[in-house]
Formats: structure tokens, sequence, C-alpha cells
């Protein structure tokens, strides 16, 4: 056994002796072995700290025994500076307390494992809307504080607010040693004035550091600080006197290579009251970089450029409508005005566009002022670049190249010789960028699977390298160097600059043992690539192989994905950690076949809802809801199923038997001695059941619907509608006749969705195809389904279980029932039954994956509510699992995160709950409120005097 594998199995077990929570089983350490770059690298184990001490004894437990130590928040490092061979200490677990905000000098601390969108929205709160967080990446729902420092990571809106490196006030921070200090302006101090070796450590390093720079002037003054966005190498600028000599500064871009940076002082900015956005459209991205000085020159809030490559993606991801609001161009740049009034802004947008009508390069234009607008446009942006790693026919794309920058003023010329070289070597090339600060966000389809491609991958490289150095420019804008290009840093500064990072990182880490491999002593760029020695792409279920890692699926709001994360915040229970698993398994195996005898799978996939929110919310398209129906419904073919399987995953089976005897079937479900014997076959006793509704009362309501022969639209009554809330039959068809339609039935049939989710596939393919067979009556009329989940399984699943042309004709007709009310609203009908001013809204997962979640919204405001409640989440129920007794405990857990906090927030409110599950979990939280079908709450049998029917 080597050195560190010796000391490493010491570290595990010493930590265990200290309660420090580490683990070191191979689905941890598979899950660990990624970030969002192009780099693998299997850490020995993973620890959780929580508090400053822990993190103490972790380093000098790791300095005691040589083992080293990657520090990492949220994972999403695009050039591998988050993955490491040694320990990999997780701050986002457990490190993410906040303390309130000192409002007079606008500062806040902060854990360095805080989401910074989730300081921004505390600081946003406690200071009443006045004051704000400034940085703000595209990863600003599940970066964090330590992880943003580490890259020295800015946004959108980095031409206002600079750099994170701008609004780093002090740092704590804990040493290779394990020395707690506090770094800041004029120097280093010991946190406890007491801790004596903390005290002489800060003594030396303030000495070896001011040493550093006294010696160094020259050197650190012509080659540093050159150019707005200089993140390659260390920030030795900010050591130099007239910076103040700022340690925390400093540490700004170290990439964990230096220190452990457990709190931060950062300061806050004021909130702009309002903002207008000037978008502009041009030939190419060239043309648009031209103006680029110009429009600088007008001090705009944010100025941000991409080129047509992401507009289509966006387009084909996200639908024609997403980008419709863009103006004509081939190339488009987002100029961002903020002011004290709408009309200020919007009078420094038109200043500006009449500025650059005179230099005749812009074709056209928008200004936008409405904030929904406004939105929608940043969104091309945000999301865009986001879905950008997977090209239109699937082909990924990858960084590597994708964080120079340049002098503003001289971007045009460094893209116009950058184009030629992407094209020299056959890539594509997607490209978005911070325009007003000269940085270039850039992925491009290389072929890392090969020999061949790699070398092509390297060649490139350096060559871009030259280039950007060429143009006066750094390697990297605002990633940092990590794996991806710190080997790289000797072509962009001399030999001497070389020499001093190393001094420096000696400094702090005199045994290498922080990130090592980074920025000082580096590993080639070429070593540790994910995909040297993957298998094809396709090998893994649920298209996880597709996953880069960017970890939205780590975000705890906005999008549905991912609730069981949410509910944990444990890694193995996000999107990208089950990807990655099953990632590692198709490594070793060739395939994912077998999976769920892997008792790494079956943990990993455990908790997944199979919401299928990650099939729409994950930019790459990973559904890991397809992947856990594929490998259970493999492993159980021909075998002994659980229980569940065949009680709630045949239940639309046994609905119609039980219906015809619903008070005994009642009084079974509710006897306690069933509800234990039922928790011990797996259906939890602690989960109110439905009541099933007697197949009288069915018929009765059916009969009330009046369904016409001839029709112009058919409602699909499915299973669940039919067997516990028959009332919604006749309120959405006397809805779809107050549209002005005549309404009839499709025939009974069923989607098999309880067959899909407990992994029968088989099952659930014959069900969707008599369905298919049934519904394919040679016309186009729409067929409305009331329950969500079931529109979103023929839409979704019946093309890919059945195939065939008549699937699609099916699926294409299917619309959800919200959808029918959009597309009559959208003609111009007004709903008879008036509208309630407030709503709570849970939208199915399975609607909003599908269908979107926007329609409802839009049925709600065109219909008159005037405020809406939303549950942006799942509920936590998705079907089987909420009633399963093991993953009750954390169904309710999903559903603290969003649907309670709505029904809390508009306590008098009607709850609006399409999906049958999401009625299920609003009458486990709340009883005696109960929820409505859409369908029940627009129904014109609402208005006093109004028949039953018409």
């Amino acid at each position: 056994m080597s050195t560190v594998a010796t000391g490493t199995s010491q570290l595990i077990r010493e930590l265990r002796e200290q309660g420090i929570d580490v683990e070191d089983s191979s689905r941890r350490r598979w899950e660990y072995s990624y970030d969002a770059s192009n780099y693998r690298v299997r850490p020995a184990a993973v620890a959780f700290p929580g508090t400053v001490e822990q993190v103490r004894e972790i380093v000098r437990l790791c300095a005691r025994l040589g083992v080293p130590a990657t520090t990492r928040g949220g994972g999403t490092s695009m050039a591998g500076n988050a993955v490491g061979s040694g320990l990999v200490v997780d701050l986002s677990r457990r490190m993410t307390r906040t303390d309130e905000a000192d409002l007079g000098s606008r500062t806040v601390w902060a854990d360095a494992g805080v989401v910074l969108g989730e300081l921004r929205s505390r600081v946003e709160k406690q200071s009443g809307g006045s004051l704000t967080f400034a940085p703000d990446p595209s990863s600003v729902s599940r970066a964090t504080i330590g992880g943003a420092i580490g890259n020295d990571a800015c946004g959108n809106h980095s031409v206002a607010y600079g750099r994170m490196t701008h609004h780093l006030l002090e740092v704590e921070l804990v040493t290779a040693d394990g020395a707690h200090l506090r770094a800041g302006r004029d120097g280093i101090r010991a946190v406890d004035a007491g801790d004596q070796v903390s005290v002489a450590r800060a003594a030396e390093l303030d000495a070896a550091l001011s040493g550093l720079a006294q010696q160094h002037l020259a050197l650190i003054r012509t080659e540093l600080q050159r150019i707005p966005r200089q993140v390659s190498g260390y920030h030795l600028g900010e050591l130099l006197p007239e910076n103040g000599f700022d340690v925390a500064r400093v540490l700004a871009g170290s990439e964990g290579t230096c220190a452990i940076i457990v709190r931060a002082r950062v300061g806050l900015v004021p909130k702009p009251r309002t903002t207008a956005l000037l978008c502009l459209g041009y030939a190419d991205t060239v043309e648009s970089a031209r103006d680029v000085p110009s429009i600088l020159a007008a001090e705009p809030a944010a100025l941000e450029g991409l080129d047509l490559s992401i507009v289509d993606i966006m387009r084909h991801r996200r639908g024609a409508t997403s980008v419709d609001s863009l103006p004509r161009g081939s190339a488009y740049l987002m100029v961002e005005f903020s002011a004290d009034t709408i009309e200020e802004a919007a009078t420094d947008c038109t200043r500006l566009l009449g500025v650059l009508r005179g230099a005749g390069r812009v074709l056209d234009h928008a200004v936008v002022t409405d904030p929904g607008e406004r939105a929608k446009l940043w969104k091309v942006r945000e999301d865009g670049a986001g879905l950008s790693s997977l090209r239109i026919d699937g082909v990924q794309t990858w960084p590597g190249w994708e964080d120079s920058a340049v002098a503003p003023e001289r971007l045009a010329d460094y893209l116009s010789e950058l184009f030629p070289l992407v094209r020299k070597y056959g890539y594509t090339a997607f490209m978005y960028g911070h325009f007003g600060a000269g940085c270039v966000h850039m992925r491009l389809d290389y072929d890392l699977h090969t020999e061949r491609g790699r070398r092509d991958f390297a060649d490139f490289t350096r060559e871009a390298a030259a280039l950007v150095v060429a143009h006066g420019g750094s390697l990297s804008g605002e990633h940092g160097d990590g794996r991806a290009r710190s080997e790289l840093l000797e072509v962009m500064y001399s030999p001497e600059m070389i020499a001093l990072f190393r001094t420096f990182k000696r400094s702090w880490d005199p045994r290498g043992l922080l990130n090592p491999g980074i920025i000082v002593d580096p590993e080639p760029f070429t070593v540790s690539l994910a995909l040297e020695g993957a298998p094809a792409s396709g090998a893994a279920a649920g298209n996880s192989h597709a996953c880069i890692g960017v970890g939205r699926c780590r975000a705890t709001s906005g999008g549905f994905m991912c609730p069981s994360y949410r509910a944990t915040k444990d890694e193995k229970d996000s999107t990208r950690g089950r990807a990655r698993v099953l990632q590692e398994l198709t490594r070793a195996q060739g395939s994912t076949v077998n999976g769920w005898s892997s008792p790494e799978v079956r943990e990993a996939l455990d908790l997944c809802l199979s919401c299928k929110a990650c099939s729409s919310d994950c930019p790459t398209g990973v559904d890991i809801a397809e992947a856990k129906s594929e490998l259970v419904n493999e492993h159980y073919r021909g075998k002994l199923r659980p229980f569940t399987h065949y009680s709630i995953g045949w239940l639309p089976r046994w609905l119609p038997l039980v219906t015809r005897t619903a008070g005994l079937a009642n009084a079974v479900s509710s006897n306690p001695f069933v509800r234990r014997l039922g928790e011990r076959l797996g259906v939890s006793a602690r989960r109110r059941l439905p009541a099933f509704v007697s197949a009288r009362s069915r018929r009765l309501r059916i009969e009330e619907a009046r369904f016409s022969d001839a029709a112009d639209v058919l409602v699909f009554a499915d299973s669940f509608t039919r067997a516990f809330r028959p009332e919604v039959i006749p309120a959405a068809t006397r809805v779809l006749r107050d549209t002005g339609e005549t309404v009839g039935c499709t025939p009974d049939a069923c989607c098999g969705l309880t067959w899909i989710s407990t992994g029968q596939r088989d099952g659930a393919r014959r069900r969707l195809r008599r369905l298919v067979d049934r519904f394919d009556d040679g016309t186009d009329r729409p067929i409305v389904v009331l329950e969500p989940s079931c529109a979103a399984t023929i839409r979704d699943e019946a093309p890919k279980l059945v195939g065939g042309r008549a699937a699609q004709r099916v699926a294409a007709r299917v619309r959800s029932f919200a959808a029918a009310v959009d597309e009559a609203l959208t003609r111009g009908w007004k709903p008879s039954a008036p509208s309630p001013e407030r709503v709570v809204l849970q939208t199915h997962c399975h609607e909003h994956a599908v269908f979107g979640s926007d329609v409802q919204r839009r049925v709600l405001r065109n219909w008159g509510v005037s405020e809406v409640a939303v549950s942006s989440s799942c509920c936590g129920v998705a079907g089987n699992f909420g009633f399963e007794a093991e993953h009750f405990d954390v169904s309710m857990k999903v559903a603290e995160q969003s649907i309670r906090p709505a029904l809390d927030s508009a306590a008098d409110a009607p709850v609006l709950t399409d999906g049958f599950s999401c009625a299920m979990q609003v009458n486990q939280i709340d009883p005696l409120r109960g929820s409505s079908h859409l369908a029940s709450l627009m129904d014109p049998a609402r208005l006093p005097g109004s028949p039953r029917a018409d």
C-alpha cells in the first residue's frame, strides 16, 4: 500500500474518531470525481465539516499524514479546480450560516458554503429591497461564496460591479497547518489573540507577503492588473502599497491553493430601482464587438454578447416563443441601464442607440422596459448558455477555452482571429460572454474520446493561448486556471512571475497539500480528461452520460429540479450526483445493464421521486426518472416484485373492481390493522388515503357531462379522475363548452403511468399501445386530458415506448386541461365564472416537465386572478413515491420546500391542484383545507342560478 493510501486510511479513521463526517464509499467518491469541467479525478474520501474547528482538525491531520486536500463548494468549476485525488472538503453542506447584514456599513459575514443567490435573497429581504449582493454569475443559484472567491467570479453586471475581488472586505481562513486567521486590508491577524500558534503564523505570513511585494514591485506592476478580467495566476497586485496590502483580495482567484476560506465579509450595493434593456442585432459577432467601446462610454450596468448559435439552441429546446422578442440579426448585444425611473433608463437606451446608429453596424434593436419581456430576453442569454452544452443534433460541447479575456477595446480584433482558429480545427463554437469586460465564454465540440481528437484539443488550446496573449489578454477571465489552463501560465507570464507565484504559494502551503497541481507546479491540461477511456455516449440509462456537471439540480429555487436534493442537501440526491454514479458504472462495465443490482446505483436513485423535472430543467436533458424506470424494469423482469409495484403500480387495474364496492373498500383501507399490515408491505400508514367513489356516483357524473357524439374536442377521463374526483369530468366539460366547443369523450383507456414509475415498462407499453389504437380516430381533434401526469405520459412516453406515426399523431393532439383553456383565452374567450382574487398554485411536476409551468400562471393571469402564490417545485408525492413507507418522511420534507410555504402565504385562498398527487399532498398537510382542479374553479355552474349542465 502506498504512503498516501496508508495516510488516507489513517486520516479517515482519525476524522471519524473526532466526530467529523467523512465518507469513502465508492458511490460518494464517484459523485465527487467530477465538477463541471473536462476532468475526472477520483478522491480518496470526502469530508463534510460543520464548524471552523472541524476544518482546522481536517487540515492538521492532512498535514501530519501527507494527504492532499481540495476544497469544494457547489462543484460548478469549469476549469477543474474542484476535484482532487486526496481528501475533498465539501463546505456547501453544513457551513451555510449567514449573519445579519450591517445595513449601516453595507456589509455582511457569510460562511463559505452559503449559496450566492440565497445570500442575495436574505440581504434583499432584510434591507427591504434597498441593498443586494452584486456578483451574479450564471451559477448564482448553486455557486457558493467560497467558490466565488476561489475563482474570482463576477457575472452579467460586472461592467458596473466588477469581480468578486471588488466586494471582498475580509476573510476568515484556515492555513495548511491549521492556523485560524483573519485577512483583510493591511494584513493578517489571528482570529483568537490567545491562540499562540495562529498568532505566530499570522506574523510569519504578514512578513513573508510584505517582503514578497516590496522586493518585486516593478515585476508586479508591469505584468499584473493590466486588463479588467486578468484573473489568471495570483492577484499579487493587491499586495502593492497603493492597493493597501489587501490580503483578502490577494486570495480571490487563488482556487483553494493557499488556504481554506471558511467565512467572508462582503460588501453590499444599492439595488437598482428599475432597469431598461437595449437589445441590439448585428450581422456577426465581430461587428457587435466593434461597438463595445462606444457602449461602455455610456456607462451601462451590463453589456453581454451572444451569437446566433445560442439563439438557435434556445429555440430548439425551449420553443420559438422563447426567442421571439429578439431583434433581427445573427449576433446580439444586451445592454442594460439602471436608473431611478423607467423613463430615465429608457432615455439612456435611446440616447445610446442614436450614437450607435452613426457607426452603422446595428441592424435592428429593441428597447425593453416591461419586466416580463426583459426577463424573457435575459433568459435567452442565461439559459441559452447552459443549453449550449448540447448541439441541436445531440453532439456535446465542452469547456476548455471558455474563459479567455482581453481589454474590451481589443475584443473585436481578438475574435476576428479566434474564429478562424476554431474553423481551422473543424470545431463548432457556441459563443457568449461579458463583452463589456472583454471576457469570452465559448463551448466547442472537441472530440475528447479519441487520441487524435485529444491531440487536436491540445494543439488548439496552445494556439489559442498564444493568440490571447498576443492580444494582451488573459487565459482566464473569471473561471480560474484550474487543470484547464495552469500549465499554460508560462505562455502568459515571464519565468520571473511564474517563480514569484511559486514563492507566494509556498509561503502559505510549504508542502503543496492544498489543491496541488493548480496554478503552481501544474499537471498537464491533457491529463485526467474525463472522456479518455469512457464508453461511447448512449450507453447510460436516462441520457445520464450527457451530464456535464453544471449543477443546476443543486439550486434551491427556480425550476422544479431537484426536489430530493432540496430536501436532503446531499449530492447523491441531485440529478448530477445520480448521473455521475451511472457514468462511473458505465465506465466500469461498458453500460448500465444490470445497474439496479449495484448498491451504489440503488442508493443514488432511491430518493428519486420520478418527477421528471430534470428531463426539462437539466440543460443537457438528463432524465433520471427514465433511468430509474429502465433499470428497475430490467432488474425485476421475470422476478417477484415489491408489493407496492402490484398495489400502487397496478392501481388502475384494480380501480374498476374496487369502486364497485367503494363503501367496503373505504372501510377496509381505513382499518388500523390493514394500515399496519400495509406499512409492513411498503404502503405508508401515515399517508392519508383517498376515498374511493362508487361506480354509481362515477356513472352519474359522466352522464352529467352530456358528451356529444360529434364533438370538436374530446375529454379523456383517466383512471384516477374517474375513481377519486369524478366531479371534475362534468366541470371540465362545462368549461370547454363555455369556450364555444362541442365536447365528446374518448374511449376508455389507460396511459400506463403507474407501470412506468414502478419500472414495469412492458406493461406500460401494452397499455399505451391500446390507448393509441383507440384514440387514433383519423381526426386531429384535441384530446384534453384532465390528469396532467397522464397528459404528460401520452405526450412524452407514447412516441418513445410505442413508436410509429399513430403514437406521434395521438401525442400531438394531447392537451392538458390548462393548455386547452390557455388556447381558448388566446382566441379571445372570456370565462363566465368569476375569478378569485388570490390562488395558491401547485403545478404537477410531470406537467411542468412536458408542457411547462407557465401555462397555468398565464391562464390565471388572463382570467383575472390578481395574486398567485406559486409552489415552484414538486409537492413531494409524485405518484407512488409519497405513498411508500420508506419514502414518506422525505416526501414531507419535499413539501416543506415549496407547497407548505405557498399554503401558509395565502391561508384563505383556494388551492389549485390539477394533479391528483398534488391534491393528496395538500390533504396531508391540511385535511380541512382541500384543493380544486382548474376545471372546478372555472366551472360556469359556480355562478348563482346556473344549471349543472346546459
